[in-house]
């Protein structure tokens, strides 16, 4: 029985983005990119046409069920792009964003779209991996395009999968 709680891992369900999500999105989107959005901007999105998400949300918590990843994309004239994707630095590397990506895949297809695109920091080598597994590949590269906290900039890599 204590070997149980040595072992327990978090387990999480993939769902839709709801409104309700949007605080916890914001906070975890301060905790993993240099400029957090905010709530009114993640439901200002929500609002817009096109515009989906997913939340992985752990459900074997004790006392609440915390956000553990979400995505946020849109889908318009046939072609999808990733908005922005997270999982929490403590549930890192342990296939949610695997499992976020594929939501966002499916739904993409499920509402027409042929292609899908991302933009991601070409440093980010966990991110750019899971791409690449994905089966995306590098369409362009943007010079400087993200500022990090400290005012250095790098590139982002533009990747597209095909859908069809």
């Amino acid at each position: 029985m204590f070997e149980d709680y040595l072992t327990w891992k978090p387990f999480f369900d993939i769902v839709p983005m709801r409104d309700a999500d949007a605080a916890a999105v914001s906070e975890m989107h301060g905790q993993r990119f240099a400029r957090q959005w905010s709530e009114q901007e993640v439901l200002n999105l929500l609002e817009q046409s096109g515009v989906f998400g997913f939340c992985a949300i752990q459900t074997n918590a004790f006392f609440s069920r915390p956000l553990g990843g979400f995505v946020l994309a849109r889908e318009a004239a046939g072609e999808s792009e990733i908005l922005t994707i997270a999982v929490g630095e403590k549930v890192g590397r342990s296939g949610l964003g695997w499992r976020l990506m594929q939501a966002a895949l499916r739904d993409a297809v499920d509402r027409g779209a042929e292609e899908m695109f991302l933009e991601v920091e070409e440093t980010n080598d966990p991110a750019v991996g899971l791409y690449r597994r994905l089966g995306f590949e590098q369409v362009a590269r943007r010079p400087a395009y993200y500022a990090s906290a400290d005012g250095t900039r790098s590139a982002a890599l533009v990747m597209k999968r095909d859908l069809r």
